[in-house]
Order: structure tokens, then sequence, then C-alpha cells
């Protein structure tokens, strides 16, 4: 476990060395969005009975927060050591590929869970927010981080440079993330587009996520749980395999 637990810490060490990048600024770009929605649709919409938009526009935001750092966590970790040639050092070491996915993916889930716990913790300041089920909540922040680790990985792998990890970034993480229940529920679209919703693996995470604060979700919570868990194993399979092949990372 020495070589796992050593690079788990690299990793650790990389992203709270430029805390202030890593984990502030993204927890002041989503205090924005909530201030931003405070002000021009707390009046106007109204999602589940008796729940406030701006409340319930919380956890989506919280959640939202952790996927998307916890994808940049391992994709920049991956093509900043293609790059630069370091990761030649962790593909000699005597490390097995599965020891390396889940030190990536641990960091990732470390990284997400930070910016996500200090986005809750500072609008509890000015909000009530409820928390009914916790164990709901931590279960969906984890899966959806890890599921985001591995794809990062996958991506940072994939990618030879930073236009194409951006790409992947701006063309897939941040349409799936905005167009999965964040700011709205389902419910309140048309049907063609609901149905178009539940193929968005990402909705699924939020929905679950939000249900451990409320105890109202707008599907199953146990719907939602496996399939989060069929796209961790998927991804993480795939990850691995390309760890396993060398895939960009050997040739």
């Amino acid at each position: 476990m020495t070589g796992f637990l050593t690079l788990l810490y690299k990793e650790l060490l990389r992203f709270w060395k430029v805390g202030f990048q890593t984990i502030l600024a993204p927890m002041v770009s989503t205090l924005l969005y909530l201030l931003i929605f405070l002000h021009v649709l707390e009046a106007h919409v109204e999602v589940y009975p008796g729940v406030a938009y701006t409340v319930f526009l919380v956890p989506g935001l919280v959640m939202m927060a952790v996927i998307q750092n916890a994808f940049a966590n391992a994709s920049s970790s991956m093509i900043q050591s293609k790059i630069s040639g370091n990761i030649v050092f962790i593909l000699l070491s005597p490390l097995s590929y599965r020891a390396i996915f889940f030190a990536y993916i641990l960091a990732s889930i470390v990284r997400g869970l930070l910016v996500g716990l200090g986005v809750y913790l500072v609008t509890l300041v000015f909000f009530d927010i409820p928390l009914q089920l916790p164990l709901w909540a931590l279960l969906f922040v984890i899966l959806g981080s890890a599921i985001l680790g591995a794809l990062g990985l996958i991506a940072g792998i994939w990618a030879d440079k930073f236009d194409q990890l951006a790409a992947f970034q701006n063309f897939i993480i941040m349409p799936l993330s905005f167009l999965s229940g964040v700011f709205y529920t389902i419910h309140s679209l048309p049907i063609a587009w609901q149905y178009l919703s539940h193929l968005n693996p990402f909705f699924y995470m939020i929905d679950g996520f939000r249900y451990g604060f409320f105890g109202v979700s707008d599907i199953s919570p146990y719907i939602s749980l496996l399939i989060v868990a069929i796209c961790l194993l998927a991804i993480s399979l795939l990850a691995i395999r390309m760890l396993k092949a060398g895939y960009k990372l050997r040739y």
C-alpha cells in the first residue's frame, strides 16, 4: 500500500497547494449563481410545495460544483503528467493499474467533497436548508464525484493537449451539468424534454442528491441509485482498461 498512499498523497497535495484556485474559486463561482438566481427568480418560481426556489437550488449547485471539480482534478492531473513527461515515473513504478486508478479517483472525490462542503456551509449562513436524509445525500455525492473522477481520468488519457480536454469539458461535461435539473425540476419541462432528461446520467446524480435534502425527488431515489451505480461501474471499467492497455500512455 505504500506506493498507492504515496500517489494519493501526491494527488491530494497537487490541488491543496493551489487551494485558492482549486477550492476557493469554484466556491465563489457557485455562490454567484445562487446570488443571481436569488434576485431574479426567487419570487417567480416554486418547485416543491413549501420549498423556496433558492433553497431548492442549493443542493443542485452543490452537486454541480462537486462533479465539475472531481472531473477537473483527475483530467488536469493526468494531462499535465502526460505533457510534462512525469507520467513515466508512475508507469515505471511497481504500482498496479488498479492502484493508480483508485489514487486518482479518491483524490478527485476529496476535492469534490471539499468544494461541495464549502458551498453548503456558506449557504447555511444565509438560508435554512433542511437535510432530512444525510446518508442518501452523502452516498450520491460520493458516487457522483467518483463517476466524474473516472470520466476525468478517461478524458485526461484520451486528450493529447489542453485544447482537446477543454473541448471535452465544454461540449460534454458542461451541457450535461446544466441540463441535469440543477436549476429546475424536470416536471416543469415539456414531455419531450422530460424524456431527454432521463437519458442524462447527471440528472440521476442531482435528483438523488436533492432527495437527501428534501425527501422529495422527481423519480424514485432507488432507480437513481441503480443507474448511478451502473454508470460508475461502466466508466470505471473503461478507465481501468485504458490504464491497463497503456492507451496513449506507453506509446
